[in-house]
């Protein structure tokens, strides 16, 4: 089951267990420099307002309401980053997460595929992974999740198939079987510590397309692949809206425009780095490198 809590989506599967449950904030933040170099992690401004599509179906087009899901609006001066958790604290319950830009896998850069792929592994491991801000282009290193025009053919979709025809989010979770679940020790908190005491957090169709360099590992899966439930999932389609036309589409003011690198950097502001040195990285999708 998804629902929509407060700009959050949430996956949960009570038929699994009672402590299934996934949470996946979608945050703004700003741009880094697209200037080769490798910058630390950048701090959230807070979550993208999320809206149901179905709220608005007399102005959504009709190939939006096909794929159902939820929307959110971009500028093209921001950035995204996914935050995974369990707001309840009751638990770590984990779960294989395939997350895909126009049908591009962020992790493999291959095309969408059903199911779960352990060699390459083509998925995430969350909450343990506590966050995704882009294409995973190599070992350590991903290229943050910039919004351009769908159809200007600067989006991973469009890059690697030639065609601008999703563009957005597409997003699944399993959850680990029951039993391995229960296998597990018990939670205690979290095992990474940062280098900053402040939280992390402070046309019309819109694609993903690869920004800035930054400093982040996708974790290697730890659990034994037969671990994961597949016969049990979700999915959802989050559309990527240009700002200037969401007040057309839904007559909300879109956010504020978020501050440049540069204006957070002379503002003294702090970027943040993640301790998870004994935490084995993916070496990043081939397909990807060349964006």
């Amino acid at each position: 089951m998804i629902e929509l809590q407060k700009d959050t989506l949430v996956f949960s599967f009570p038929e699994v267990h009672p402590d299934a449950v996934l949470r996946i904030a979608f945050q703004r933040t700003f741009r880094i420099p697209d200037d080769g170099k490798n910058y630390p992690l950048p701090p959230g401004f807070g979550n993208f307002p999320l809206r149901h599509m179905d709220d608005f179906a007399e102005r959504i087009p009709e190939g939006w309401l096909e794929r159902g899901g939820v929307m959110f609006p971009m500028y093209q001066s921001e950035a995204l980053w996914l935050l995974f958790s369990d707001w309840s604290m009751r638990s770590e319950y984990p779960f294989a997460v395939k997350v895909a830009a126009g049908k591009i896998n962020a992790v493999t850069g291959k095309g969408w595929e059903n199911g779960l792929n352990r060699r390459p592994q083509d998925y995430l491991v969350a909450p343990s992974q506590p966050w995704l801000d882009g294409f995973c282009v190599e070992k350590g290193v991903i290229r943050q999740f910039v919004a351009m025009p769908l159809g200007a053919g600067y989006s991973a979709e469009e890059q690697l198939t030639g065609a601008a025809e999703y563009g957005g989010l597409q997003i699944v979770a399993y959850p680990m079987k029951r039993e391995a679940y229960e296998r597990l020790p018990k939670y205690t908190g979290s095992d990474f510590l940062f280098a900053d005491a402040a939280p992390r957090a402070a046309g019309r169709s819109m694609g993903l397309a690869p920004g800035g360099r930054m400093r982040q590992k996708i974790y290697d899966d730890k659990y034994k692949f037969e671990d994961w439930d597949l016969g049990h999932s979700s999915r959802c389609f989050v559309h990527t809206v240009n700002s200037l036309v969401w007040r057309q589409l839904t007559g909300q003011s879109p956010p504020t425009v978020p501050p440049t690198a540069k204006e957070y950097d002379d503002a003294g502001l702090p970027w943040f780095d993640l301790y998870d040195d004994g935490v084995q990285a993916l070496e990043g999708g081939g397909a990807l490198k060349g964006l």
